[in-house]
């Protein structure tokens, strides 16, 4: 029997409504109120809108979905859509519950019953599939296209499109963390003896010429192709996945480019190096359709290290970094930072991924 995708999906997206619900983690402290006052407040609460209303049905409706869907997966064929609300209902309670000890956040018993009604709409969305056979359906699919473990893979190539929905410095370019994480260390270790320890650079990075931009874009835009051909055996079926891999990451880049400065400047990232870039991932993707599994999965490692490589040797740009701040038509898929970090963790998940799956032997 497979292995489902859902469990693992349905996890990290508990963690990200965790994140989302606790941000900013700091100012914990007892205010001297009953932690379940909330539940007895007047519905609806004195202050809200449509947008609070929109966000907390519709943030816990993937959760529903995805728990319902996971234990389908496992053979519950009867209560599961009840066991994946109650798990939702739970969570939302016990967030709800943590809120009264932050003094930035505000608990609502009218976002629980909205979140309790997104989860069990995502439930109900899962069971009726079920019911209709979408779920066989997708698991004969699944059978035809890919091997038999090829969750974990999946996994990462259902995270990646959203990976990209945070503007990055480079298209295409996930994992350039090199420069902020030097910069946090100095701050941690600051007015301590250990900040003598770190190896610090005598020059500042230098910004990448045209054809390192070109090469990383190429490399970026490979990286997903051949993680997907670490799990799919047919040429065709390769074929059409690349050309797919290309279209929705230029799609969902020039999305993230409108949201964050605006429509007119969709398309200003799409530069020369870059179109050539796009154009070359593409082609590379195509010579390496009939490569073996195993094989695909040792270039991938060598893709990886050196897209890696490349990018956090160049700085990102002022301009960039102020653009971010001063821009808020993207804030909602900027998520307080979480499209952020799932940009920058993406490719090492990805490396920790495939390097297991070089070491195995049958791969």
């Amino acid at each position: 029997m497979y292995k489902s995708s859902a469990g693992p999906l349905a996890l990290i997206y508990a963690a990200l409504i965790v994140f989302a619900s606790l941000f900013p983690f700091d100012g914990w402290r007892a205010q001297g109120i009953d932690p379940w006052v909330f539940l007895a407040s007047p519905i609806p609460p004195p202050y809200w809108t449509g947008f609070d209303v929109t966000s907390n049905l519709v943030g816990y409706a993937p959760l529903g979905f995805l728990l319902a869907l996971a234990l389908l997966r496992m053979r519950w064929r009867w209560g599961a859509w009840v066991l994946a609300t109650l798990a939702g209902v739970l969570l939302s309670l016990s967030l709800e519950f943590l809120q009264i000890y932050l003094p930035r956040r505000v608990p609502s018993n009218m976002d629980l019953l909205l979140n309790s009604a997104g989860t069990l709409a995502g439930a109900l969305t899962a069971a009726a599939l079920e019911r209709l056979g979408a779920i066989d359906r997708w698991s004969d699919f699944r059978n035809r296209w890919f091997v038999q473990d090829a969750h974990g893979a999946l996994v990462l190539l259902a995270l990646w499109p959203l990976a990209l929905l945070f503007p990055a410095a480079l298209p295409f370019g996930l994992g350039q963390v090199l420069e902020r994480l030097e910069g946090a260390l100095v701050e941690i270790l600051a007015d301590t003896p250990f900040l003598d320890w770190l190896p610090m650079r005598d020059t500042a990075l230098d910004p990448l010429s045209p054809g390192g931009e070109l090469l990383c874009v190429t490399l970026g835009l490979l990286i997903p192709c051949l993680l997907g051909y670490c799990i799919i055996r047919e040429m065709g079926r390769r074929a059409l996945f690349a050309l797919a891999v290309v279209v929705v990451g230029v799609v969902l880049t020039a999305l993230s480019a409108a949201l964050s400065w605006g429509p007119a400047h969709a398309w200003e990232w799409m530069g020369l190096p870059v179109r050539v870039g796009v154009w070359g991932a593409l082609a590379l993707a195509v010579l390496l359709l009939a490569l073996p599994r195993r094989a695909c999965a040792a270039v991938l490692l060598l893709v990886l290290v050196w897209h890696l490589g490349l990018l956090n040797q160049a700085p990102t740009s002022a301009y960039f970094a102020q653009t971010l701040q001063a821009w808020e038509q993207g804030r909602f898929i900027r998520f307080y930072g979480l499209g952020q970090w799932l940009g920058w963790v993406w490719p090492y998940a990805a490396l920790a991924y495939v390097v297991v799956r070089v070491a195995r032997r049958d791969t």
